[in-house]
Order: structure tokens, then sequence, then C-alpha cells
């Protein structure tokens, strides 16, 4: 066995000068210098800390009057310096360095010791003193246990041993004095047969070198390593309390506990710091946490989460007595914890049950009554789970008698606490065989014992879906009673797949899935070059020396880790325990794919390293998962119930949805197996980062490359392995004000990557459509892909209260948004062929700007060059100036040119790859309950080039008025007729059928009338499609696949003037019928164009030059995002966008134009809405009182139940120390922390409002599916099949209408009055600020906006409301 230890500035001293003195006087020497100067130096040194760390007398101890070498003032002049209070940054200098005073240091030391302040000195001193005497004290203690016998036994075996030296220069004195060890590590050896083999071979030693050089800055930075944060655990403890100091971490110097003799030394007392500075009890000042309670809290659910996810990973990696260990020490810290209060909560029953299931799987009964006597200590009691793995244990043992004695003990036990079997049976969780074998267990004993399980609520308990439970039937009930005279048609949408082809599709994505990966055939047209297949060939075979590489890195560096865990105390979590969750061959597969990755990055921007540590991290704990659910059953089960839900898509003999289908299969099958509802314990970031940084150690220190490896003519094998360099390197970038550590490929590697030209994308399998219907949500936790975990709610890892608040909620209120998740996600989408033909032709000829396909940064004209005149003078600072701007502008573009064209690229290849395929894209959702498509990269939503790759997979007749409803859509995409009626588009579109029909059969080379639409890709697939109907000879008849949109008249405004039944404004928004569509951003232009001629009138130069330019493309997106809480600064950015495209705009005017048109549209739209504006101001009012006032997140909950949370919080940049081992349990979380009081009151008002237009969304997505409707989504854009866009009218505004009928504002003021209200106990009545910002508070969340008199109901008659 050997160790590794780091010879920095102390650690290497007190190693060399810890061996105590033999019994004839001398010293053994660590080499053969000789012990001369080792024993004189350990005399100086010993005399000198004694003399320093001499134990404090008591209080009357007068403070000395000669002090060498010290800056502590006197009592007079602390005071004197007491008043001049000023704030200092706090200096994180490490002043143990104070420790090496030698001759030759003592001068350098002195610096940092004047910036020393007395009290931080003195402060140093004592604890460092204390430190070292209760050090002293407990090995005396231990030492007079042990006895005369285990006294002389013990000094026997501290006898000094022999230490080899191996290949290294001598360790002499001068070495030491001069401070210049830093960098050479000491191997030392035992004298064990190990030893001998290893010194035997110079590989094993340059190996342990290798490693050591490797992980140098791990093991320097285990020295320093902060104990775990403050978690109500590390209260002040008595000195016989403390725990033992781990001979790793301590920089003391050597002192023998057990020589008594001590030399007598003059008396060096330390005055008393507190004495000197005496102050009152500050108060709790902090940015992130309200109170010194709530930033405790904080830290114990960190640690209670990161505990949880540390005990699984133990149980699954098989190692018990590590999280046993680690259970241990908590409760250790607890118990010598001076504030139990604060601590209470910390351990759980659930982080027991953890362990106790790891037991049960050895049958280890033992264990569990160990444990069971700490459980009675704690005071904690049994729950179902608890049971159940008391019965899985005993149901793994031999039923002998014993064993039936502890059945029947254990069955009286859990009933006299109130636990029926068929409770434990129903309310655990089991995974793998654990279920059956603990029904094995209780038939011993009960043998007809058949375990009853409580059936799911498939119902909705919401006042605007209740109606929709008359077509759910109970659990339980018969097949055939179920089918028998049913409404199908809520499985229309879903017909034409049988169970053979599902079978076949889930297949194909299982593998997907489990290979975690999916690799392409890249659309990019490029030149190979000559040289490519020699390039091909060579890279493959780096590939195959890189992964023997990373395999023996990872053996290697995992040894490294597991020695020094060896050697660290079990009661803290490490990273080594998370590494050994997966094999090597995962962790090289899934680093090989991080190097292709790497290296064929962009060229000007680059993740982070704290992002690519994080992200790898990601990819491991997903490998992790789907390796778990390989292992507990999950994987087969999943396929069992997934070929049932196969047969009901073939049959169509059912009227549940997909969720109530899914539930009922689950609950058929629950008498058996794992269970399908268990929450997936993610990873905590701190340990992602970790995990990835211990991979990313591993690339950037083991992958090599030969830097001649791209000439034809390489050397030889011999000397090109001497040539290897590192084929990744790091570079420093800056990124606003911070500067941010970047990696970047070997330009070597780049080239050889470039020269193979793979022609190839590999994507995660969880950023591509499925293959196959995806697995409904039943759970907050389960759906979407079928092994890959999928995220229900968009969040940063910092927001738990929403998650806390869903936990909390009744299953029964999430039913709504988990149904229309699983209906849009059910919608089978194929790609439009005949479209993605003509964008890919575009895209591969340098793409076209004006048709929204981006061009490739090659396409960027290189700036000129500022030539000096002819007499050679240099250009004037003027013009330098201007130079260096315009080369950051044409960097920043071209940087945005390449993001945009990758973008696209891996879109139009991912659509290539699907072209003759069905597919599925499972949703999601973010806090707000706006839906989006998991999948990024090919889906429906984003710019018109996405919108119009995709089609329905079901095809429908068009029907006697579909045709008519295409033609209308083909007119309403092209922006031309917005203020005409309907029978005007109509006619509009027969005047110009010749264009639509050149359109589409001359995309590129005909009159191109598409390319002048608003969005002219979606324009060309309706023209397409309407040629096809054109020349069909029966329209009625023609199955069409095209979806027809109805898009929202600026939605946002909809929502609020129907909140306000604001009569003016709804008009405007056409909430009211009105014979030609009320245009708000036309509209609101006049209003601005009309500002601006007064203006110009008056002789204003902004006014005039924006003459004839006032149009309604140029406000409409700050009209539309007014109502989103867009900021004047946002606008003025959105409006000088607009302006930039206009060509005959001048440039020079662009930012004061800009800035005068927010101004005017700002000033138009408060004069037009002003019930909006009204209730936007109560909105934020409200937000600002609560987050300012109570220091709380804004929540609320939806119309359809949906608990929501603002996780805007203010949160400082913590630079957390790389510590290779231990896992810090600190995190930010939004629950504990102080709310950031702007983006909160902000924010609040367009969030409200967009959980408005999701719920009207979702209650559109139900009744659409109940009717057997495809419906689909895009935010207040819905699409459906040309012959229902009637019918899907019909829900939109009866579904609108029944939203708003319910007391919104009402139900949302009452909710923040229970929520944050004061009670009068909560007032002081002394006239303070905080008293009547607590009264302000309470009146104002009271206020409601006065509302107007518009009929509701009008909306079922209006036209133009969606259209």
């Amino acid at each position: 066995m050997y160790r590794l230890l780091s010879s920095n500035r102390a650690a290497a001293m007190h190693k060399v000068l810890r061996a105590p003195p033999t019994a004839n006087g001398t010293t053994t020497a660590c080499c053969d210098c000789g012990g001369t100067f080792a024993s004189q130096n350990f005399v100086h040194y010993q005399q000198y800390y004694q003399m320093l760390y001499r134990q404090m007398p008591a209080i009357t101890a007068t403070p000395f009057a000669h002090r060498p070498q010290t800056t502590a003032p006197t009592q007079t002049e602390a005071e004197s310096h007491g008043k001049k209070k000023r704030l200092r940054k706090p200096r994180y200098a490490k002043y143990v360095e104070l420790l090496e005073v030698t001759e030759q240091t003592a001068s350098e030391r002195k610096s940092r010791v004047k910036r020393l302040k007395s009290k931080k000195l003195a402060e140093f001193i004592q604890k460092t003193q204390m430190q070292i005497l209760e050090k002293r004290a407990r090995e005396e203690k231990r030492g007079l246990k042990k006895g005369k016998v285990g006294l002389e036994l013990d000094m026997s075996q501290r006898q000094p041993v022999e230490y080899q030296k191996i290949d290294m220069e001598a360790l002499d004195g001068s070495i030491l004095e001069s401070g210049i060890y830093d960098d050479r590590p000491m191997l030392f050896f035992g004298k064990d047969e190990y030893t001998k083999q290893i010194i035997a071979r110079p590989e094993e030693v340059q190996n342990i070198l290798k490693s050591f050089h490797n992980f140098r800055d791990i093991i320097e930075s285990m020295g320093s390593e902060q104990q775990e944060a403050d978690f109500g655990l590390s209260a002040p403890k008595p000195a016989d309390e403390l725990e033992v100091v781990d001979p790793f971490e301590t920089i003391e110097p050597y002192i023998n506990p057990l020589d008594k003799s001590r030399p007598a030394v003059t008396a060096v007392v330390v005055p008393n710091a507190s004495a000197v500075t005496a102050k009152s009890k500050k108060r709790f000042k902090s940015k992130v946490h309200v109170n010194e309670e709530q930033e405790r809290l904080s830290k114990q659910r960190a640690l209670q989460i990161n505990l949880h996810t540390y005990l699984n990973v133990c149980v699954s990696a098989n190692m018990l007595s590590r999280a046993l260990s680690t259970i241990i020490a908590y409760r250790s810290r607890i118990k010598k914890s001076s504030s139990p209060r604060l601590t209470e909560g910390l351990l759980t029953i659930d982080l027991y049950n953890i362990l106790l299931h790891g037991y049960a799987g050895k049958g280890s009964f033992e264990r569990f009554e160990d444990i069971f006597k700490l459980l009675e200590e704690d005071g904690l009691t049994f729950n179902e789970q608890t049971y159940a793995a008391i019965f899985e244990c005993l149901g793994r043992l031999e039923p002998d008698e014993q064993n039936q004695q502890k059945l029947t003990q254990y069955i009286s036990q859990a009933e006299d606490d109130g636990f029926t079997l068929n409770q434990i049976m129903d309310k655990s969780k089991f995974v793998a065989d654990q279920r059956d074998i603990a029904l094995d267990a209780l038939r011993r004993i009960r043998p007809n014992f058949t375990p009853v399980y409580v059936p799911p609520l498939l119902g909705y308990d919401n006042e605007l879906l209740n109606h929709l439970n008359d077509h759910v039937l109970p659990v339980g009930t018969d097949t055939e009673a179920r089918t028998t005279d049913a409404d199908c048609s809520i499985m229309n949408s879903k017909r034409g797949y049988s169970k053979a082809k599902l079978e076949q599709l889930a297949r194909d994505q299982l593998k997907v899935e489990l290979d975690g990966c999916i690799t392409i055939k890249s659309i990019e047209k490029t030149k190979e070059f000559a040289n490519a297949d020699k390039c091909r060939e060579r890279l493959k075979e780096l590939e195959q020396s890189w992964r023997k590489q990373i395999s023996t890195a990872i053996v290697r560096d995992l040894n490294t880790l597991r020695a020094q865990v060896r050697f660290k105390p079990h009661g803290y979590m490490n990273y080594y325990t998370y590494l050994k969750s997966l094999d090597t061959a995962h962790f090289a597969d899934i680093l090989i794919k991080e190097l292709y990755k790497l290296g064929e990055g962009s060229e000007t921007f680059s993740p982070t390293v704290g992002q690519l540590y994080k992200e790898l991290g990601e990819k491991v704990q997903q490998r992790y998962q789907i390796e778990q659910k390989k292992h507990n059953g999950t994987l087969e089960k999943v396929g069992e119930i997934y070929s049932s839900y196969c047969d009901l898509w073939d049959s169509g003999n059912t009227q549940d949805n997909a969720r109530q289908a899914w539930q009922r299969l689950v609950h058929e099958q629950r008498e058996s197996g794992p269970s399908m509802d268990l929450p997936e314990v993610p990873w905590p970031s701190n340990v992602l980062a970790g995990v990835g940084r211990f991979l990313y150690n591993i690339l950037m220190r083991d992958i090599k490359i030969d830097p001649h490896i791209m000439r034809q003519k390489s050397k030889s094998k011999t000397t090109s392995s001497q040539n290897l360099l590192p084929a990744f390197y790091t570079l420093f970038r800056n990124q606003g004000r911070l500067v941010k550590e970047e990696v970047k490929p070997h330009p070597v590697l780049s080239r050889l990557l470039r020269g193979s030209r793979q022609q190839t994308l590999t994507f995660d399998s969880n950023l591509v459509p499925m293959l196959c219907p995806p697995q409904p949500w039943s759970t907050p936790h389960n759906g979407g892909y079928l092994l890959n975990k999928s995220e229900l709610i968009r969040l940063p890892h910092q927001a738990i209260q929403q998650w806390e608040r869903i936990r909390a909620s009744n299953p029964q209120h999430l039913y709504p948004a988990l149904d229309s998740l699983n209906q849009l996600a059910s919608v089978p989408w194929r790609v439009n062929t005949q479209l993605l033909d003509v964008i890919i032709e575009v895209f591969q000829n340098g793409g076209d700007a004006k048709l929204d396909v981006p061009q490739p940064p090659t396409s960027l004209p290189p700036l000129p060059t500022i030539l000096k005149n002819s007499e050679g003078s240099g250009v004037s600072n003027a013009d330098l100036a201007k130079q260096f701007r315009e080369k950051l502008g044409h960097r920043r573009k071209k940087a945005e040119m390449y993001s945009l064209w990758c973008d696209a690229l891996y879109r139009l290849s991912l659509a290539q790859h699907y072209r003759d395929k069905v597919f599925w894209l499972p949703h999601n959702m973010d806090f707000r309950g706006r839906v989006y498509p998991v999948p990024p990269h090919l889906n429906h939503l984003g710019s018109d080039l996405a919108r119009s790759m995709l089609i329905f997979d079901q095809a429908q007749p068009l029907g006697v008025d579909g045709f008519s409803w295409l033609k209308l859509h083909c007119i309403n995409l092209t922006g031309l007729k917005k203020r005409d009626s309907v029978r005007e588009r109509l006619l509009y579109a027969e005047e110009i059928m010749p264009e639509i029909l050149d359109s589409a059969d001359n995309p590129l080379t005909g009159g191109m009338w598409w390319a002048k639409s608003d969005a002219p890709w979606q324009t060309l697939g309706c023209c397409m499609e309407i040629a096809n109907v054109h020349r069909s000879p029966d329209p009625a008849a023609y199955m069409s696949r095209f979806p027809i949109h109805q898009d929202g008249s600026c939605n946002g405004l909809q929502h609020y003037a129907a909140l306000g039944r604001d009569k003016a404004g709804a008009y405007s928004v056409n909430l009211a019928p009105s014979p030609i569509p009320q245009d708000v951003y036309s509209a609101v232009a006049t209003l601005v164009e009309r500002g601006r001629k007064a203006d110009a009138q008056n002789g204003l130069h902004v006014a005039e030059a924006l003459a004839g330019f006032v149009r309604r493309k140029v406000i409409k997106q700050t009209v539309m995002t007014t109502v989103y809480g867009v900021t004047r600064y946002g606008a003025r950015l959105q409006i000088a966008r607009q302006l930039k495209d206009i060509d005959d705009f001048p440039k020079d005017w662009v930012w004061p134009a800009s800035t005068y048109l927010t101004t005017k549209t700002f000033e138009s739209l408060r004069e037009m809405f002003t019930s909006t504006r009204e209730i936007q101001d109560w909105f934020t009012e409200c937000a600002r009182l609560i987050s300012g006032v109570c220091s709380q997140n804004v929540e609320w909950i939806t119309p359809l139940g949906l608990p929501v949370v603002q996780p805007y919080n203010r949160q400082e940049i913590k630079h957390t120390s790389r510590t290779g081992l231990r896992v810090n349990a600190n995190m930010s979380m939004d629950m504990y922390e102080r709310p950031n009081i702007l983006k909160q009151k902000n924010a609040f008002p367009p969030n409200f409002i967009h959980s408005l237009d999701s719920s009207h969304m979702m209650l559109t997505s139900l009744h659409c599916e109940r009717k057997g409707i495809t419906f689909v989504s895009v935010h207040d854009c819905f699409w459906t099949h040309a012959c229902t866009v009637p019918e899907l009218n019909r829900s939109c505004r009866e579904q609108f209408v029944a939203l708003h009928s319910q007391p919104i504002l009402e139900q949302l003021s009452d909710f923040m009055r229970n929520t944050y209200s004061f009670k009068d106990n909560d007032f002081t009545n002394d006239g303070s600020v905080e008293d009547l910002s607590k009264r302000q508070l309470n009146r104002t969340l009271k206020q409601l906006p006065q509302k107007g008199d518009f009929e509701l109901r009008n909306v079922l008659d209006s036209i133009y409301f969606f259209s």
C-alpha cells in the first residue's frame, strides 16, 4: 500500500519533522543525507512552537510587555482604531504560513503580518492554540484508557520505519529552508511484498507520479478544505466532544502526546481580542438570505437533498458501509449541536429507509436491528416504507421458526402502529423483485393474503372541467362494459397505427435511448480534401488509442481517489462514490463523444469550463439513470405496459385519454414488479460539476496527439510517441465584465477533424423526436421519453419552491396540465418533403437573408483596412477607434451568423433524416404553464422556416369548406389583407391563383410571389398544397395533412380586456363582433403617425426624418410585448431593429428615431387601453410589496390548478473551492433566499397573463381531444386540419368565455391575502416605515381595479377573435 502526500509549504516540513526521537536520541532520516540538520531543525521548531502556542492562563493574566515581531496594538490604539470604522474587502491569505518562520523567510512574511489587525492575529493564534491543546488532551485521554500494556505496545508501534527514497533529489535542509520543495512529491512505501514488486517495476512508480501530477490541485486543496458549512451542526462544542482531527488534514507539527516532560519556557500571554475590540452582537447581514434562520434552513435543506442523493448512489454502488457511516457521522454532529431546534428534521425516516432497503437486498437483518436502535434514539417512527424493507429482508432469509417469529412480531407491530398490510403494500415504492419478496414473506404467516391496491383517481377536480368526468368510468370496470355504447371519438386523432407497427417503433425508440445518442448524415455541401481517407484512418486509430488511454486513466485516478478516501473519515460525502456508479466503459464512451464535440466546436465561442463540467456531469447522470432502470426492472415493466398501451391505439375502443388509459394499465399490473411512479432523484448541481471536473481532468491531461500526424510521411511510432502534446488546452476570454475559462482543441486536432470530414452529426437521444407515441404524463415525475428523464417543468436548478408546491398539491389539480401535454404529444408528425427539398437547395447554395435562410459566416465581406497616406504618417485616433468598433461589430456579426447557420444545419439535417418517418414530439412546460416541445431542433415552434417543414402524419378529407380555409390561410400568412374581411380575402385568393400555382410549380425560378409574404416558407408550403387540391378531381375528398392556423389577435391584450371588461379595449382586439377585423397594431401606428405629424410641423427633426416610415411592422412587436412587460430599453431595441431593416431609412437616425417612437408608442397604448394599464399597475404594485415587504417570491395558482412561483432571486456569484474529494453541500435555493424585487414586480404582469393564455390553450386542447379533433398549439396560435377549423373555433371561443367567467382577479386577491397578508398582532402601531409598509400591503391586496361593462358572451360571435 502506498500513500501520496502533497509536499506544500506546511505539509512537507511537518511530515519531515514529525518523526519522534528514537531511544538513543538520534533521528531516523528519510534518506541518506544524515539526520543532523533534521534533528536541529526539529528542536528549534519545537521550541518556537511551544513559545507561540503556550496554553493561556486564567482571565486575570496580564498582557506581555515585550512582543517581538508582532503588530498587535495596545488597548488605547485599538480603541482609537475602532472609531475609524470602514469596510474592507476580506483577505483570503493563508495565515497558516506564519508557522514557517525561518531566517530566510522571516522578512518575506513581515509584509503579510503587517496587514493583520490585532483581532485577526489574536484570533488566529488563539484558535490554533486551542486546536493543538484539545488534540493533546484527547490523545492523552485515549492513552490513559489503554493502560500500561497498551502504552508499551503503542510506543513500539510508534517506532519510526525506514523509508526508501525513489528517484528523488536529496531532501536536505537547504531545500526545506528555502521553501522550494512545493512541486516535489514524496513517495513513502512500507516493507511488504507488494512494495517490493512496485519498486522492481519503474513503470508503476511513473504511474503513481503521473497520477499525483494529475491530481495535484485536488491533493493540495485537501489541506485547506473547509468543513461543510454550518448546517446548525457546528455550534461551539466542549473540548472533549470535538471530533478527531483527520491526520491528513492537520497542519500542526508533530508533538508526542505521550511525552509528559515539557521544557519550562517563560509564559507568553496573548491579549484577549474580545476584550480589546468588544462590540455588541452584529445584526445579520446577507444579500441572499432574509435572516439567520432562513440561512440555516437553506443549508439544512441542501444537506438533506445531498444526503438523499448520496445514500441512493451508495446503495446502488453496493457501498452500504459508507452509507451507514455517513448517517452515523451526521447523527454525531446533531447530538453535539448546541441548537437542537435548528437541526431538527435533518435525518428523516426516508433517509434510513434507503439504507434499510440496501441491507434488505443482502438479507442482513442484524444491521436492521442496529439501525432500529438508532431510530429509537432519534425518536423516529416507522412508516409504510420501513415495514416494506423489513418484510423484504425477512423474505430473503430462510423460512425457519425464528424467521416466522420475526415476521409475526413486525406484522403485529405494524398493525399496532396503524398500518394494515394492504396499506403497506399500496403506499410503498418497490424496485426489482422487492415487492414479490415482501409479499412472499407475508404469505408465510398469512397464506391467503392478497394485497388490495387503491385505484388511482382518474377524473378532474376543477369547475371548468368537471363535466368531462361524465366520460370516465371507475377503475376496475369490465373491459366490455367500457367499450359497449361508449363514445370513443377521443381516439380519432390517434387511429391508423397497428399494434405490430407501434411495437416495432417502440423497440427502435428504446434502442436509441439505450445508445444515448443518434448519428445522422449532415446536409452540409462540402468538398472533400484529397487526404480525407488518410485522415479518417488516422482518426480511427487515434480514437482506439484514446479509448485505451481513457480507460487506463479512469482506473488509475479512481484508485488514487480511493486511496485518499480510505484515509478520510466516512462522515462526509465524496465524488468517488458517484464515480463508482458506472463502469469504465461507460465513462470512455461519454468522453469520446465529448472529445468529438469539443473538436468540432466553434472558433469564436465555446462554453465556459463550468458549463462543460455540468453538461458532462448531466450525461453521466443520464447514463446512470438508464442503467438503474435496466437493473431494477423498470425497463422490462415499461415494455409490458407500453405493449398494452399499443393495443388501445390499435383498437381505439376506449373513451379514456392517454393519462387515464396509462393509469389503468399501471394499476392492473401492480401485483408484481417495480413501482412505476418512482420519483427519480436528480443529482445536485455541485455533484454534476464535480463529476464533470474529474472526467475533464482526464480529457485535458491524458488525451494526447502527435503534432506531425497530418504529414504524409509520418515519423516512426517511437519518435512520434515522444512528441505527443495535449489534444486540448484552455484559454481565457472576456465575456462582458468577466473573464471566462474555455477549452479549445489543439489546431492539429481541428485540422484532422476538418480533413476527415465526417459528414455526420450526433445528437443526444433526449434532443430528437420520438419514433413512437411518448409515455403519457401520469405524475409530475413520469412521462415523455420511455427511459430518458424528461423534466415536467423547465426551471433553473435553484428553483425548488414550485416543486414543493406541486408535491403538496392534490394530484387531481395537476391533471388538466398533464392531460394537455399528453394531447399535444400524441399528435403524429411528418416532414413536408416537397418543401424541404427547396429549402435545402437554397441552404446549400449559400442561403438567402431575405428568405430567412441563414448564410454561412464566410459570406460576410471582410472589413476594409485603413491605409496610411502617401507621406507615411499614421491614421488618427478617431479612425483607429472607429476601426476597432467596426472590427468588434464584424466579429459579433460573424459569430451570430455562424450560430444561425448551425441551427439551420441541425434542423434541416434532422428533417432530412426523418423525411420518410412518422415521429412524435414529447412536450413539457415552463413555470407559468406555457407548453413547448422537448426536442429543440426539429419542432413546430420557432421561425417561419421551422414551422413550414412539419405537417400532420394523419390525413383528413378537406370536406365542403376545407379548400376555402386553405386559401384563407394562405392569404393570412402573407399579411397583405390584415384589415379586410374574410370574403375579400377569399376573392383576393381567386385573383392571384395564377401566382399561387406558379409559386408551387417554380418556387425558385418563377415569379416568386411567395417570397414577398410575411411568412414566405409557410406561404410556399400552402401554395403547394393549394396546387395539389386545385388539380385534384374532387377537392372535398382530397386527403390533406396540411395544418391550418387560427391566430389570436394580440392575445395578451385580449386577456387584459376580458379581465377588466374594457369595452373600448375589447373592440380594438376583436373580442366584440365586427364586420372587418380590428388591427390594434395599425390603430396604434395611426395614433403614433398623428403625433409625429404634429411634431414635424413644430420643427422636430427626428419627426421629419420618420416621415413615411411609421409603419405597422415597425411598432408591432413593441405593442405585442408591452402587455408582457417589455421595458423602454427593450422596446427601443425592437424598433431600432425594424428601422435598420428598412433600406431607405437613413441609418444615422436609427437610434434617435427608435427612442422617439418608443415614447410615442407607449403614450398611444396608455391612451387606448386605460383598463389594461390599471390592472397592470395593480399587478406590479402587489408584486413589489410582496417581494419587498414580505421578502417572498410571488406565487399564485392558475385557473386550472397549476401552482406557479416566480423563480427570481438575488444570487451572489459564489466561487466555490475546487476540492477533489468532498462534495460541497451548499446549494442555492429560491424558497430561502431574498427575492429580486425588480424582476419580481416587472415580471408578474406578463407571467400572470401568460398563465392565463396557457390555461385557455389547455382548455381548448382538452375539449378538442374529447371531440376527436387534431389540435396543436404554438402558444396563442392553434393548428388543426382544414375540415375541423369550425369546431376548433367554436371550442376556442367557448373556453375563453368560460375561463373569464371565473372571478379570476377576485380569486387572485383572496389567494394573495391568505398567503401574504399580515395579521393584527404583526403590527407595531409605532408609525415606522416597516409598519406602514405592512398596512399598505394589506390595503393594496384588497384594492381590485374597477371593471367595465363589456358583455363577455359577445366573444362567441366575434369572427376575428381567432382567425
